[in-house]
């Protein structure tokens, strides 16, 4: 007997299920699959960092917090979850590798686009940079806007144009970007609550601004150029600082001298003229003994300092002779 034969005996030999048993196991495997799927449909989670939209035959219905939720089975209710406490950026200009935000970053032709820019003064620069943003609305970012995150790349990057160009190149690639950053914000945050985004932005960040390849080793020369100037008159401001105040206290104190030596020459003037006046009073009430006195004093003054004294006669012929009563002299000669 061969395999096949042996199998059909088997088979025949086999106690057959009765028809009314098939029919009750169809209807519990129908029961249980209707009973997983009323189940699975049923029960959703909400992750830490977001929110659910619930929709029932897509009219809004309320919104639900973090954790297990249940809504109405078979599609009745719909739950959207909303990232509403997740920070999320684009990045126009580049793109960083491994972005979970399918917005976040573009092609690479898209980034060659975004970046070129024309500025004020018609010039060409290339601009890079970052728009940090969050879903401050969830109802608003389902119902409002078809695609809110696509709505706003794109008047992020109309924001920037506008503002990068009233502006002139030399304010972009230097000091202006402070002021681009804060004028672009406001600007965003007004567009988007326009629109009903239900979107808040949070910043806006330059990344990188530059000029344009062919030109930007011209540039980088012109930029060298102006940073050595300022260095140069830095350094000359500071010798200016250093020397002025040197040089103005060195006049303060010569002027200050000055105006001391004329006081005191004026107050030395002033006594002269004083005794000078004293003297001729005295003088003019009796000449002959002031005149006399004068003499006296004056030859008292003199006669001390000569070691030889000689006293001529004016009346007699030869000299007269002088007794030195100075002690201390030299009774030979004279001398001290």
């Amino acid at each position: 007997m061969d395999l096949e034969e042996a199998f059909g005996n088997a088979k025949r030999q086999m106690p057959q299920m009765p028809s009314w048993f098939k029919g009750n196991a169809l209807v519990a495997a129908l029961v249980a699959i209707f009973v997983l799927v009323t189940g699975f449909t049923s029960v959703y989670t909400v992750p830490q960092d977001s929110v659910a939209v619930v929709q029932r035959f897509g009219q809004y219905i309320n919104t639900t917090q973090p954790g297990l939720n249940f809504k109405l089975p078979w599609g009745i209710d719909k739950a959207t979850l909303v990232e509403s406490e997740r920070q999320k950026k684009m990045e126009f200009g580049f793109a960083t590798p491994g972005a979970t935000n399918e917005f976040q970053k573009s092609s690479r032709q898209e980034q060659i686009e975004a970046r070129s820019m024309i500025t004020g003064d018609r010039n060409a620069a290339t601009v890079d940079w970052v728009v940090q943003y969050r879903i401050s609305d969830p109802v608003a970012y389902v119902f409002q806007v078809r695609n809110p995150d696509a709505t706003l790349r794109d008047a992020s990057e109309s924001v920037m144009r506008a503002v990068v160009g009233d502006r002139t190149v030399e304010e972009v690639l230097t000091v202006g970007r402070q002021s681009i950053e804060a004028e672009a914000v406001e600007n965003l945050r007004a567009l988007s609550e326009r629109y009903d985004l239900g979107l808040r932005i949070d910043q806006i960040q330059l990344k990188d601004v530059k000029p344009p390849r062919p030109v930007e080793p011209s540039f980088n020369e012109v930029n060298q150029a102006q940073q050595t100037k300022e260095t140069v008159i830095n350094e000359a401001r500071g010798q200016y600082n250093r020397a002025v105040p040197r040089t103005r206290g060195e006049a303060d104190k010569t002027i200050a001298q000055a105006e001391g030596e004329a006081i005191r020459r004026i107050n030395e003037a002033e006594g002269d003229a004083a005794a000078f006046n004293a003297v001729f009073s005295e003088y003019s009430k009796a000449p002959d003994v002031t005149r006399q006195r004068l003499y006296l004093e004056t030859m008292s003054k003199v006669l001390p300092s000569f070691q030889k004294r000689i006293l001529m006669d004016a009346a007699g012929g030869g000299i007269l002779p002088f007794l030195n009563l100075d002690q201390s002299a030299n009774p030979v000669t004279g001398a001290r």
